[in-house]
Formats: C-alpha cells, sequence, structure tokens
C-alpha cells in the first residue's frame, strides 16, 4: 500500500506493508473514537517526478501493464511526468486539500514509486543546498 499524506507545504509518500482496507478501517475507528468527523471517498492523486530519473523507464512499462484505471503517466514538459494514481481520499472535510491517499499496487510498483521518490526527494535536496 502507498500512503501520500498531503499537507499545506507539500507531501511525504510512505509504502506499507498493511493491507489498504485494514488501515483505513483503524482510521475510522480512531476519528470515531476521538469525535473527530473523517471522510473517505474514491478519488485519484498525482505527484510530478524528474524525467531523468534511472529506472523511471521500468515504471512506465509497469504503467502500460496496469492500464489507465489504477496509474497513469503524463508528461508534463521536459523536466517532469505527472504520476496519477486512483485510490482513497481520508480527510476531516471533503473540501480540504489536507488530508491522506492511500492505493493499493502491485507490490513491485509500489516499492518502484517509492524508491523514484525517495531518489527525487534526494536529488531535490542536493539541488536546494
Amino acid at each position: 500500500m502507498l500512503k501520500l499524506t498531503y499537507l499545506n507545504n507539500g507531501f511525504d509518500l510512505e509504502h506499507l506493508t498493511q493491507p489498504l482496507e485494514e488501515w483505513v478501517a483503524l482510521r475510522v475507528i480512531l476519528a470515531l473514537r476521538v469525535g473527530q468527523p473523517i471522510s473517505v471517498e474514491p478519488s485519484t492523486a498525482s505527484f510530478l517526478l524528474p524525467v531523468d530519473l534511472p529506472g523511471l523507464d521500468s515504471l512506465v512499462v509497469e504503467a502500460q501493464r496496469l492500464g489507465g484505471d489504477v496509474m497513469t503517466l503524463c508528461a508534463c514538459d521536459a523536466e517532469f511526468i505527472e504520476i496519477s494514481l486512483h485510490g482513497t481520499w481520508l480527510a476531516f472535510d471533503s473540501k480540504t486539500e489536507e488530508g491522506i491517499f492511500v492505493t493499493n499496487l502491485y507490490y513491485v510498483v509500489e516499492f518502484l514509486l517509492f524508491k523514484l521518490w525517495q531518489e527525487a526527494q534526494i536529488g531535490a535536496t542536493v539541488v536546494g543546498e
């Protein structure tokens, strides 16, 4: 399972081994126990990766194999490719831009996406220093 946490200043991506349905159920139970509203709905999430990442060609092959129902890739410009994933959006308010997006893909695809995202973060840190 991939978990993308969207905040007002960016997002974080995690690769979790817990089943998606179990994780969502526990999150809903937690919200109910603390008396906090929660919105859970099907959604799509997107993020950018640099086109020059080593291993991106493997992701392109996997995306073609999976088809557009789960993951789509779209070239934004000469520097970035947009990754769009279908999954579930959880937030305290259905209108907010801050929340958690979770999706379930094949383990190999999840791991590849996570590693590519980590590599992009390392590259962004080096460039930003």
